[in-house]
């Protein structure tokens, strides 16, 4: 179908039910979405930093950690936008790509959580053979694909849905642009869209949820196998948060697209938990407890701490041999040029030898040893001996 687009661009009503809340939600929404960049940067940082989490688990994180960074970005600068007064309008392009990157990156977290659940089963299951099954080349697959799949799949929703003609009303009951709320103000047949809509989203997600489950079910057959306590607590503690961020991501979308006619005021709470809690919370629950990223965290920024004391050590260490400079320069206008020694030991030209310094010590030693190759000098041609120099008087 030709796109005969009339509506050129869209306004936001904001979340539905919170008029007169907006300073109160702009506060709130404000200090989460700072949360959630800081502690998935602080993720990133660990991983990057670190060789030691140079593993296909730390690998998947770090992917997670960028979908979440992309995700909450999609949706919340726009709604924080119009939360402190701007405009609430959104341009018909700046609508087409809120939904392609909003079911590009959450279809693609999906598809990663699934292979996290997979290199988790094959770490409990299969120890002895984890990092044959899972190197580098399985991991670069896993990830590429998971990538490609959500590509494919947003941009199968994202054609059907903007080839429709959008000549009604522009108003979008919602806080940013989504399928369901922009589909109603299409003036053709959206029946396709939707149909392809809940097939690609609702039943793509419960199949990946499901795949998660029979990974889970046998991570739990191989735990129940395992005798020592320790052992068996070891293991569930390295699924635990995963399980708890795969509930925090999964639920919102199956109660979203499973209900015929979801609430307005019950679909935006869903969907803010999806896009701007459960970012936020991913890094506490899933990688922040783990006690590799917090030793590499702090490994990273003892490292930069110690970079910069070296570097202020090394830039100090001429200005520390300075003074020794001008000491010797001191002996040198006593000795070289005793009538000229109190015009040159002024308090200015001592204020300026002490207070300066110098970036490179080598020029200090260099100048030291002019200093006192030219005093002995001076010293054998006018006959005095080391021991009868007179004391300076400072």
């Amino acid at each position: 179908m030709r796109n005969h687009t009339m509506v050129t661009e869209f306004i936001l009503l904001g979340i539905p039910g919170t008029e007169g809340l907006e300073t109160v939600l702009f506060f709130l929404f404000s200090s989460f979405y700072l949360c959630t960049l800081l502690g998935n940067v602080l993720i990133l940082t660990a991983i990057i930093s670190s060789s030691g989490l140079h593993t296909p688990m730390y690998f998947f994180l770090g992917n997670l950690s960028m979908f979440d960074l992309g995700f909450s970005s999609t949706t919340v600068p726009k709604m924080l936008l119009y939360l402190s007064g701007q405009s609430q309008s959104i341009s018909f392009q700046g609508c087409m790509a809120q939904v392609f990157f909003y079911h590009f990156l959450g279809c693609t977290e999906c598809f990663l959580y699934t292979v996290m659940a997979y290199d988790r089963f094959v770490a409990i299951c299969y120890p002895l053979r984890y990092m044959v099954i899972m190197n580098h080349r399985v991991c670069a697959i896993l990830a590429t694909g998971t990538w490609m799949g959500g590509c494919v799949h947003t941009i199968i929703l994202t054609s059907l849905t903007f080839q429709l003609s959008y000549c009604a009303s522009n108003e979008v009951d919602y806080y940013f642009c989504d399928i369901p709320a922009v589909l109603p103000l299409a003036c053709g047949d959206t029946s396709l869209a939707q149909k392809v809509g809940f097939t690609n989203v609702g039943l793509l997600s419960l199949i990946c949820f499901a795949l998660i489950l029979v990974s889970y079910t046998r991570i739990g057959i191989s735990i129940s196998k395992i005798h020592s306590a320790e052992g068996r607590q070891r293991a569930f503690s390295t699924c635990s948060a995963h399980i708890t961020a795969i509930l925090c991501a999964y639920g919102p979308v199956i109660i979203i697209f499973l209900q015929p006619n979801p609430s307005a005021l019950l679909s935006a709470t869903i969907q803010i938990l999806n896009n701007l809690v459960t970012p936020m919370l991913n890094p506490l629950i899933y990688s922040l407890r783990n006690k590799d990223v917090k030793s590499a965290l702090r490994s990273a920024f003892h490292k930069r701490g110690f970079a910069m004391e070296k570097k202020e050590k090394t830039y100090s260490f001429g200005g520390q041999n300075f003074p020794i400079h001008a000491m010797y320069s001191h002996r040198f206008a006593a000795i070289g040029d005793p009538p000229q020694s109190m015009i040159t030991r002024r308090h200015e030209l001592y204020m300026l030898l002490v207070t300066g310094t110098w970036p490179e010590s080598w020029l200090c030693v260099n100048l030291l040893t002019v200093h006192l190759t030219v005093t002995l000098i001076q010293c054998q041609r006018d006959g005095l001996a080391l021991g009868n120099i007179p004391e300076a008087n400072l």
